[in-house]
């Protein structure tokens, strides 16, 4: 395997960016209504969207989907899941999940879910989503696996059942996590305010080695126009020690309603995703930080697995020094795996201001047509040396061309 220095990734190949780029991601919709993504034969396919939260007069849960997505989303080409799974899949880690709750026996999850307590109720569905992203085995013909499908989860709530986030129930959650021994923890959760004990609890998590991903802002349909809302620090992922993460769409850029935050680690994919729920085994699409975070806390998993001595702090500057490079680092979870560090300091950096992410679909596409034009200059040069020195030696020989010397 080729070595590569910190900072140093494999660019997004051409089919990955291609299918990323054929993606439409509008406007997160509304609850209820439906999204579409491109089906395998190239029509628009119709998937209902998974809510973060449900509106507290509804008194209904997310109702099962009757549909199934008929290819892979962008998503999983983008992390190039099928090559990190040759090199590792998370197994004997453990990576607790702080969010709506998670049904156990949910399609896809493989039976490798332990809910605690309320957690094993997820009226919202958005729990079981991201565990999709998280430990999803795939089924069905498109495939659908999560990030680390060896590892095991388990589910904590950090809401009500409405999926409306209390500090007091993530606090409680993370100690739980803790005390569970969990190896990653993922608050898919985003709190406007600081709270005292939620503080102490993510010093104590990260004191007792686990990695703590979270999610950067809150999701649709808490996020909103960014020229209209002030910048913020959200918690917990303000904490010192916990990798903030953020959402990005197929191009790198954020959506345009994300809210703006400051000090975020790292972007993921984090709109267009398909997952399925906690009722029968259809598929939604998901969106915001949370899905994000799920993916990168999956990756946190197989680089524990890979390197189970290294600390939070060195698993963390992992992920952020093998990001593909933009003005916020890009989650690569191939070249976090397999990518050989030096000794250089262990800082992990984060960006200092309001969120921009360079869009690196016209850098990728420039990539291709410079390997297109290398490739036709090389044949035009080995063309003219055959002229010159193949030619005159073959006539030296006796050669003739086809028609010479016929009347």
């Amino acid at each position: 395997m080729k070595r590569r220095g910190p900072g140093a990734v494999r660019p997004l190949c051409g089919a990955a960016l291609a299918a990323a780029l054929l993606l439409p991601v509008a406007a997160p919709a509304a609850a209820g209504q439906a999204s579409a993504v491109p089906a395998a034969d190239g029509k628009r396919q119709e998937l209902p969207p998974m809510p973060s939260a449900l509106d507290p007069g509804a008194g209904e849960c997310t109702a099962a989907s009757r549909e199934k997505a008929e290819k892979q989303d962008w998503s999983r080409q983008r992390l190039d899941l099928t090559q990190v799974h040759r090199h590792g899949t998370g197994a004997g880690t453990t990576v607790a999940l702080v969010d709506t709750g998670v049904r156990a026996d949910a399609a896809g999850l493989g039976g490798r879910v332990t809910a605690r307590g309320a957690a094993g109720d997820d009226c919202v569905g958005h729990g079981t989503f991201l565990a999709g992203l998280i430990v999803g085995e795939g089924w069905g013909r498109t495939r659908l696996p999560g990030v680390a499908p060896g590892a095991t989860l388990l589910a904590l709530r950090g809401t009500d059942q409405n999926g409306s986030a209390d500090a007091a129930l993530v606090a409680q959650a993370v100690r739980d996590a803790t005390a569970a021994g969990a190896d990653v923890i993922v608050v898919g959760v985003a709190l406007p305010k600081r709270d005292e004990e939620l503080t102490s609890a993510v010093a104590e998590a990260v004191d007792a080695g686990a990695v703590v991903v979270a999610a950067a802002t809150p999701d649709p349909p808490n996020a909103g126009s960014r020229g209209e809302t002030p910048t913020r620090t959200y918690w917990p992922a303000g904490e010192p020690g916990v990798l903030s993460v953020a959402d990005m769409l197929p191009t790198g850029a954020r959506p345009d309603d994300a809210l703006p935050t400051d000090g975020v680690d790292l972007v993921a994919p984090g709109a267009g995703v398909v997952s399925g729920g906690p009722r029968g085994d259809g598929h939604y699409l998901g969106a915001g930080a949370s899905v994000a975070a799920a993916y990168t806390a999956g990756t946190a998993a197989l680089v524990r697995a890979a390197r189970p001595d290294d600390t939070p702090e060195e698993i963390v500057h992992r992920l952020t020094a093998t990001a593909y490079p933009a003005d916020i680092p890009q989650l690569d979870a191939y070249a976090a795996l397999t990518t050989v560090l030096g000794d250089a300091p262990v800082r992990a950096q984060a960006a200092a201001g309001p969120v921009t992410v360079r869009d690196t679909a016209s850098a990728d596409r420039a990539a291709n047509r410079a390997v297109v034009f290398v490739l036709l200059g090389t044949a035009g040069v080995l063309a003219v040396l055959w002229a010159v020195v193949a030619v005159p030696r073959a006539r030296a020989r006796g050669w003739r061309p086809a028609d010479t010397g016929r009347d």
